[in-house]
C-alpha cells in the first residue's frame, strides 16, 4: 500500500535522522548544563490520569524536584491516542523544560496513521528508556488448553469459534494478537476493549477464551485462577512468572519486541542538557524506592542512557511496522 511504502522511505533514513539528533552541541548562546534547570520543569503525559505513564510521570517527578531544588508539574494532556500532548511537546522551546513520558506507541503509530502532526524520527530528542513492559497471552481456565501449541492446536479444530480480548485497536495487544492469528495460522474472534481494565475484567468473567493482557495491568492477577498464562512477549520470561515462556520459546517468533516508557524532549535541544537529564532519571530509576515501585507494577526497570533508547526505536519500528502491514491493520 503507498502509505506502507511512505513509513518504509521514511523509517530506510531513520538511522540517520537520530544521529542527526543526538549529536546536537549546544548552539550559541544556549543555556550551559550548569545553569539547568533554574526554572519549573513540565513533564507532559500523553494519557489520562491513573494510567501506567502518569504513574511513572509521578514516580520521577517527586525525587527529581527533590535533587535538582526546580518544581517539576505533571500536567496530562490526553488526546487522538497520545498524539496531542506528543505533539505539545514536539513543538516547544527545545530548552530541556518541557520532558514527553513516552510510550511505545510512538513508533507504531507512523505506520498507522496515514498523517501525524509531528515525525517521531524528527521532532523529538530520546533522553532514556525509563522500563520495559511486555504483554502476556491469557486463556480462560475453561479453555482446555495448559501450553500455547495446544491452543493453537484446539483453535485449528474450531475455527472462528474461539475469540481473543485486545485493550484498543492499533495497540500492542491488537497487533500481537493479529501476529499470533498470522503466525499461528488460526482464525480467532478479535474482540477490542477501550482500555485493559474492561479486557481484564472480560477475561477474568469469562466473557472471552484469550486475551494479550500488558504486564501491568495484569499483575494483580498472575496468581488469579480465572485464567492461564501460556506466554509472554519479548526476550525474556517475567521475573514473576519464570515458568512462563516467551513466545520464540514456544515455538512463535516475531513477539521479541518490548513494550516500554521512555523520557523525551524536543529535538534540538542541547546535548549537554539533554545528557544531564539523561543521568538524573538513570540515576532516579536505579533507586530502590523508585525500582523497587516499577517492579510492583509489573515493570522492568532500566534507565538508559538517549543513544540505547535511540537504538531500540529504531531496532524495532520496523518490526511494529512489519505487523500492522501482514495484518492490514489500519486506523483512521
Amino acid at each position: 500500500m503507498v502509505r506502507t511504502r511512505r513509513f518504509t522511505l521514511r523509517l530506510a533514513a531513520a538511522a540517520t535522522a537520530w544521529a542527526a539528533v543526538l549529536g546536537l552541541s549546544a548552539p550559541a548562546g544556549a543555556q550551559t548544563a550548569g545553569a539547568y534547570p533554574s526554572k519549573p520543569i513540565r513533564l507532559i503525559v500523553p494519557y489520562p490520569a491513573g494510567g501506567g505513564a502518569d504513574t511513572i510521570a509521578r514516580a520521577l517527578g517527586a525525587p527529581l524536584s527533590q535533587a535538582w531544588g526546580v518544581p517539576v508539574v505533571i500536567e496530562n494532556k490526553p488526546g487522538a491516542s497520545g498524539n496531542t500532548g506528543n505533539d505539545l511537546v514536539a513543538k516547544a522551546p527545545p530548552d530541556g523544560y518541557t520532558v514527553l513520558i513516552g510510550i511505545t506507541a510512538m513508533i507504531q503509530t507512523p505506520a498507522l496513521y496515514a498523517k501525524l502532526p509531528y515525525d517521531v524520527l524528527k521532532d523529538f530528542a530520546p533522553v532514556s528508556q525509563i522500563a520495559r513492559s511486555a504483554d502476556l497471552f491469557v486463556v480462560h481456565r475453561d479453555i482446555p488448553a495448559r501450553t500455547l501449541q495446544e491452543f493453537v492446536a484446539l483453535a485449528k479444530s474450531q475455527p472462528g469459534k474461539l475469540s481473543y480480548g485486545n485493550y484498543g485497536n492499533g495497540t500492542s495487544s491488537h497487533m500481537h494478537g493479529e501476529l499470533f492469528k498470522l503466525g499461528a495460522g488460526v482464525d480467532l474472534a478479535a474482540v477490542p476493549y477501550k482500555g485493559a481494565a474492561p479486557l481484564v475484567n472480560d477475561m477474568l468473567g469469562g466473557q472471552l477464551s484469550s486475551a494479550f493482557i500488558d504486564a501491568t495491568s495484569a499483575n494483580p492477577h498472575l496468581k488469579s485462577d480465572k485464567f492461564r498464562i501460556l506466554a509472554i512477549t519479548g526476550l525474556q520470561r517475567h521475573p514473576a512468572l519464570p515458568e512462563v515462556p516467551t513466545f520464540a520459546e514456544a515455538g512463535l517468533n516475531g513477539f521479541e519486541s518490548n513494550g516500554w516508557f521512555g523520557a523525551f524532549v524536543p529535538a534540538g535541544t542541547p546535548k549537554p542538557l539533554v545528557d544531564k537529564l539523561s543521568a538524573e532519571i538513570r540515576k532516579i530509576v536505579a533507586s530502590s524506592e523508585v525500582s523497587g515501585r516499577l517492579s510492583s507494577m509489573g515493570l522492568r526497570p532500566v534507565g538508559s542512557t538517549p543513544e540505547e533508547l535511540a537504538a531500540v526505536m529504531v531496532r524495532d519500528m520496523p518490526r511494529w511496522a512489519r505487523i500492522v502491514k501482514d495484518a492490514r491493520i489500519t486506523l483512521e
